[in-house]
C-alpha cells in the first residue's frame, strides 16, 4: 500500500485554504491578536507595575512649584550713536535665537543666578530635594538633615552643588514663532521659586549689558594702543619728509606740489600772453607797414590824424569855396593850398610815427617771446629734475598722508566708542514678571499614570515580542504546516481545567471528541486507498499528546464499528495500560522475545471492537527487538483479524525506536503539540523519520487553544449530536475476564467488516 509523503493528497493541499491560512499576506493583524491574547497576562502585569511605579513615585515625589517669567529678546536695537556698536549685527534671526536660548541655558547664567541669589550659603536651598516614605518613616529624615549640615564648607563645591541644582530645576521654552521666551523654575518653596525666576531674568540682563560693555572696553584698550602707534608713526613718517624735502631742496606750496611747478606754471602762462600780444602787433604793424592812406581802423581811431583830417577837410572846404570867386593863383587860395600842403605833411609824418610805433611795439612783443621761451625752457628742465628728485619725496608724502588718514580715523571711532560705552544700549526686556504660584505644577497624578501608562504599553509590548521572537515553539496549524510542510490532519483542542480527558472523551458533543471525530474523517481520505491498515503515531518528544491521539484514534473507529488492534511500542516510557486500566505483566516485548504468542498479548478493552497489546515489560534493547522480523509478522497476522492497527511509538528523538516501528505500518502520523513542540527539534524528528524513508500523511496538532490563537471557530454543536447507540453503554463492558481473549485463528477470529489486504 502506497501512502503519501509529505504534504501530498488532497488535505495536504486544501489545509491551509480550508482553515483560513493566507501565507502570501501582508500585514497579519490576526498573528498579531494571537499574540497580544498569549501573553495578555504578561502585558497587563507589566502595564499594572508601571502604573503602579508612577503612582508610588507621585505620592513620594515633594510637591514642586513653578515661577516663570517672560523676556523678549531683540536683535537689532537702537543706536544711541551711529558707529558706536562694536558688536556684530546677527543677519540670521533664527541663529541669533538659538544662541540666546543655549545662553540662558549655559553653566556660567547659572553661576551668575547663584551668586546675584546668594543661594550657595542658603540651607534651605542646599537641602535633599528626594522625598521618600519608607526613608521618612525609618528615620532618615534626620540622617538627611544632618547630611545638609555636613554639606561641603569648601565655598566651591557649593557653590557648584548650587548650580546645579539650579540647572536641574530650570527650564526656557522660546514661544514659537516670536522673540518671547519664558524662564521657568521649580522650587518645594512658592517663595524660592518666584525669587530665582526673576534672578534668572536679570541675571541674563546683567549678562547681556556685561558683554557689551566688555565688547566696548575690548574696543577702547584695542582702540587706544592703534591710535598711538599710529600716532608714533605719524610723526616719524612727517620727519622723514621734512628731512628730504630740506636735503633735496623740495619746498611745498599749498596748492602746488613746488616752487618750481608754481613757477613753471607762471611762466607758462607769461609766455602765451606774450605769445598772444605778439601776434596782435605783429598783425596791427603788417596791416600800416606798407599802407599810405590814412582810412585804416588804426589811424582812424588816432586822435591827432584825425583832428589834421578834420582841419584838412575844412581848409579844402574853404579852398573850394573861395574858388568860385578867386582864382588858385591867387594869393589866399595860395595860402589855402600851402596849409593843406602842410596837414598833408602832418599826417604823413603822423602815419610814420605810427608805423614805427606799431613795429617797435611787435619787436618788444617778439623779443619778451623769446626771452620768455628761454625761461619756460630752463623751468621745464628744472622740473623735470624736480621731479626725479620728488620720487622719494611722493613716496614718503603718501605714507604721511595715509597714517594721517588711519589716524583720523581710529581717533574718530575711538571717541565714538568711548561714547557708546557708557550709553547702556540693553537689547532684553521683562515683559511679564514672575508671579507668586499658587499650586505645585508637579507632580500631576494624571500625567504620571499617562506617562507610565505609555511607557508600560511600550515595554510590555516589547517584552511580548523579545519573548515571542525567543519563542521556537510551533503555536498553531498554520505554522506547522509553513515550517514542515505537513498536512494538518486534525486540531486538537487544548483541554481547560477543571475538566479532563476521560470526561471529554465521555461527552460525545465535547470539543475533544469532535475534534478527534474529524482526525478520523481526514484519516479515511488520506490516502489514495482510503484508511490505512497500519498506523504509527510518533512525536518529536514526550508528553506531546501522541498516547492519547493513538487511544482516541483507535477509540474511534472501533465506536465506528471497525475491530481495531492498538500496541503500546513505546518500549522504554509505557503509559497506555494505565489510560486503559489493564496490566502490563504480558505485551508487545513478551511477543518480540518470543516468549509468548499474539493471542497472549493481546487483551480486550471496555470498549467495544477495541483490543489492546501493551508494552509489556521494558527491555534494555528495545531497539534490538524491533528491528526483527516478528514486528512484521505480528502486523501482518494482525491485519487477517484486525480491520485497523494504531501503534503508540515511542519520540524520535535520540531513539532508534519510532524509525523501525514507522517504517514497518502503512502510515506514520506526527503529533505536533501547540505551544511545545519546538521547531529545531521537530525537523530533526522529521528528517530522521524521512531517512527511514516513513510515509508520513500528515500532522495533527494537538493542546491548541483556539481562544488564544484568535480562531473564529470553536469544536462542538449546538444541537444533539449522538451515535446510534448508547455512549454509556459503549464504555462498559462487564463480563470480560483475563481469559477473555481473542484467538487468532482462521475459526475463531473476529470477522473483519473491511475485506481490503494487508498491504
Amino acid at each position: 500500500m502506497s501512502a503519501p509523503r509529505h504534504g501530498d493528497g488532497q488535505i495536504g493541499a486544501l489545509a491551509p485554504k480550508a482553515l483560513g491560512f493566507h501565507e502570501n499576506s501582508g500585514v497579519n493583524l490576526r498573528e498579531y491578536w494571537r499574540i497580544l491574547n498569549k501573553r495578555k497576562w504578561l502585558i497587563g502585569s507589566i502595564i499594572s507595575a508601571f502604573l503602579m511605579i508612577g503612582w508610588l513615585q507621585t505620592l513620594m515625589a515633594i510637591p514642586m512649584y513653578t515661577s516663570a517669567v517672560r523676556i523678549q529678546i531683540d536683535s537689532n536695537v537702537n543706536k544711541i550713536v551711529e558707529g558706536g556698536n562694536v558688536t556684530p549685527m546677527e543677519s540670521n534671526h533664527a541663529e541669533f535665537m538659538r544662541t540666546q536660548y543655549e545662553l540662558l541655558q549655559s553653566h556660567s547664567l547659572a553661576e551668575r543666578v547663584v551668586s546675584m541669589g546668594g543661594l550657595a550659603g542658603d540651607g534651605a536651598f542646599m537641602k535633599p530635594r528626594q522625598f521618600s516614605i519608607l526613608r521618612m518613616l525609618s528615620g532618615a529624615e534626620k540622617s538627611a538633615a544632618q547630611s545638609e549640615k555636613q554639606l561641603p564648607s569648601i565655598s566651591a563645591d557649593r557653590e557648584n552643588a548650587a548650580v546645579g541644582i539650579v540647572l536641574a530645576n530650570r527650564t526656557v521654552r522660546p514661544v514659537s514663532g516670536s522673540r518671547l521666551v519664558d524662564i521657568g523654575y521649580s522650587d518645594p518653596s512658592p517663595i524660592e521659586a518666584q525669587k530665582i525666576a526673576s534672578t534668572y531674568a536679570e541675571a541674563f540682563i546683567a549678562s547681556t549689558v556685561d558683554k557689551r560693555f566688555q565688547a566696548n572696553s575690548y574696543a577702547k584698550t584695542f582702540l587706544d594702543d592703534q591710535v598711538t602707534q599710529l600716532k608714533l608713526r605719524l610723526e616719524q613718517s612727517e620727519k622723514t619728509l621734512l628731512e628730504f624735502a630740506q636735503k633735496e631742496q623740495i619746498v611745498a606750496t599749498q596748492d602746488k606740489a613746488s616752487i618750481a611747478e608754481a613757477n613753471l606754471a607762471n611762466a607758462s602762462a607769461a609766455l602765451g600772453a606774450l605769445i598772444a600780444d605778439r601776434i596782435k602787433n605783429e598783425q596791427l604793424w603788417r596791416q600800416v607797414q606798407g599802407a599810405t592812406a590814412i582810412n585804416l581802423p588804426q589811424l582812424l581811431t588816432n586822435n591827432v590824424i584825425d583832428g589834421l583830417r578834420a582841419k584838412r577837410n575844412q581848409l579844402v572846404t574853404e579852398f573850394e569855396e573861395k574858388s568860385e570867386t578867386f582864382q588858385p593863383s591867387y594869393p589866399s587860395q595860395v595860402q589855402i593850398t600851402n596849409k593843406i600842403k602842410e596837414v598833408d605833411r602832418q599826417l604823413a609824418a603822423e602815419v610814420r610815427t605810427i608805423q614805427s610805433s606799431m613795429k617797435a611795439a611787435y619787436e618788444t612783443s617778439l623779443s619778451q617771446e623769446r626771452e620768455m621761451t628761454k625761461r619756460v625752457g630752463t623751468l621745464r628742465m628744472d622740473m623735470l629734475d624736480l621731479q626725479k628728485r620728488s620720487i622719494e619725496y611722493n613716496i614718503l608724502k603718501r605714507e604721511v598722508d595715509t597714517n594721517r588718514t588711519l589716524y583720523e580715523g581710529l581717533l574718530q571711532r575711538f571717541k565714538e566708542v568711548d561714547i557708546a560705552g557708557g550709553a547702556g544700549v540693553n537689547s532684553v526686556f521683562i515683559v511679564d514678571k514672575a508671579q507668586l504660584p499658587r499650586a505645585p505644577s508637579s507632580p500631576v497624578m494624571s500625567r504620571a499614570l499617562a506617562l507610565a501608562l505609555v511607557l508600560g504599553i511600550a515595554a510590555s509590548l516589547a517584552t511580548a515580542y523579545i519573548l515571542e521572537y525567543l519563542d521556537d515553539c510551533v503555536h498553531s496549524p498554520e505554522e506547522s504546516e509553513r515550517l514542515f510542510g505537513l498536512a494538518t490532519l486534525g486540531i486538537i483542542p487544548k483541554i481547560q481545567p477543571p475538566s479532563t480527558v476521560e470526561a471529554e472523551f465521555a461527552d460525545v458533543r465535547s470539543g475533544l471528541a469532535e475534534a478527534y471525530r474529524s482526525l478520523c474523517t481526514a484519516l479515511q481520505f488520506s490516502t489514495e486507498a482510503g484508511l490505512p491498515k497500519t498506523i504509527c503515531v510518533t512525536s518529536s518528544a514526550s508528553s506531546e499528546g501522541k498516547s492519547v491521539t493513538s487511544l482516541a484514534i483507535a477509540r474511534q473507529f472501533s465506536m465506528m464499528g471497525l475491530n481495531v488492534l492498538l500496541i503500546d511500542g513505546d518500549l522504554r516510557n509505557a503509559s497506555l495500560h494505565k489510560k486503559l486500566g489493564v496490566e502490563n505483566n504480558i505485551g508487545l516485548s513478551n511477543y518480540l522475545t518470543g516468549s509468548c504468542s499474539p493471542p497472549d498479548a493481546i487483551k480486550r478493552t471496555v470498549h467495544k471492537n477495541l483490543f489492546f497489546m501493551s508494552s509489556g515489560p521494558l527491555p534494555p534493547n528495545a531497539a534490538d527487538l524491533l528491528v526483527g522480523s516478528r514486528l512484521l509478522s505480528l502486523l501482518t497476522r494482525g491485519l487477517e483479524v484486525f480491520d485497523l492497527v494504531v501503534i503508540d511509538g515511542p519520540p524520535v528523538l535520540g531513539l532508534a525506536d519510532a524509525p523501525l516501528l514507522s517504517a514497518a505500518v502503512n502510515a506514520t502520523i506526527f503529533v505536533i503539540a501547540a505551544g511545545q513542540t519546538r521547531i529545531g527539534p521537530a525537523r530533526i524528528a522529521l528528517k530522521r523519520l524521512e531517512a527511514s524513508r516513513t510515509p508520513i500523511i500528515g500532522a495533527v496538532v494537538t493542546k491548541f487553544d483556539a481562544k488564544a490563537a484568535n480562531y473564529g471557530y470553536d469544536y462542538g454543536y449546538g444541537y444533539g449530536y449522538r451515535y446510534g447507540h448508547d455512549a454509556n453503554a459503549e464504555n462498559k463492558l462487564e463480563g470480560h475476564s483475563e481469559d477473555d481473549r481473542p484467538q487468532l485463528n482462521v475459526n475463531d477470529a473476529p470477522q473483519s467488516n473491511n475485506s481490503q489486504d494487508a498491504d
